[in-house]
C-alpha cells in the first residue's frame, strides 16, 4: 500500500496547550514554531495531526 506525504508546520505556539498536545507535537517531530516536517500519511499520523490541526499548517506532497 502506497501512502501520501505531507508537510507540516507548526504555526502556532505550544505554550498554555495541554500536556496530551504537546507530547503529541512531539511524536510528530515538532518542538519549535515554525518548524517544518515531511511526514508519511499512515492512518497513525493522520489522526495525530487531527489532534493538534489547529496549531499546524498542513500542505500535502
Amino acid at each position: 500500500m502506497e501512502y501520501k506525504k505531507a508537510k507540516i508546520t507548526q504555526v502556532r505556539s505550544r505554550i498554555g496547550r495541554p500536556e496530551r498536545q504537546k507530547l503529541t507535537l512531539d511524536a510528530l517531530g515538532l518542538t519549535k514554531m515554525n518548524q517544518v516536517r515531511e511526514v508519511v500519511l499512515t492512518p497513525q499520523v493522520e489522526g495525530m495531526i487531527n489532534k493538534v490541526k489547529h496549531l499546524l499548517s498542513v500542505e500535502e506532497i
